[in-house]
């Protein structure tokens, strides 16, 4: 096995082949359930993932996330806020879409760092300000990559193949459908 990256460059190739032959193959759904904990309290879990098509019951481990916010908004900051989730959920997403496109061209990476910050204004979120969006307003990523062997120019290439491919940053920039029902 070869792997580039921590990446298995064969794996790699194989799914790439099997989403091109049957796009079905590429279709994946996350889910999570979660509930309330008193004040800006939530206790979640992650749940089944479905890919293909179908229910992937190897997959056994389930994972607890528990969000809060800090006390200056609201909360008692027992927890990571559901922004700094979302903060997480962009650094995590680029990081496997960096690995695996940087594998995938054969660039080794030494590592690499990521610095985000997001701001928010709290008049949207209040309704004291109808003009004001309640989410973040921007989301600023700074990457520090080390690529030894690869030029400056190779890793804005890179980046600019990220900021395409991460599906993570993809819902952030686009509109998404966002379907809430009532049980």
């Amino acid at each position: 096995m070869t792997t580039v990256n921590d990446i298995d460059i064969q794996a790699l190739a194989d799914t790439k082949s099997a989403v091109q032959a049957n796009p079905l193959a590429g279709q994946a759904t996350f889910s999570l359930s979660g509930s309330w904990n008193g004040g800006c309290r939530l206790d979640a879990q992650t749940g089944v993932l479905t890919a293909g098509g179908e229910r992937d019951e190897t997959r056994v481990a389930r994972y607890t996330l528990s969000s809060d916010e800090p006390v200056a908004l609201l909360g008692s900051d027992t927890a990571v806020s559901p922004a700094e989730y979302l903060l997480q959920a962009l650094a995590g997403c680029y990081t496997v879409t960096l690995a695996a496109h940087a594998a995938s061209r054969g660039i080794e990476l030494g590592g690499f760092r990521l610095d985000l910050e997001g701001d928010v204004d709290l008049r949207g979120f209040l309704g004291t300000d109808p003009t004001v969006r309640p989410g973040l307003q921007q989301i600023r990523v700074r990457l520090h990559v080390d690529a030894p062997n690869t030029t400056r120019g190779q890793v804005e290439e890179l980046v600019a193949l990220v900021e395409k491919h991460s599906p993570i940053r993809d819902t952030l920039v686009n509109p998404v459908q966002v379907v809430t029902t009532l049980a």
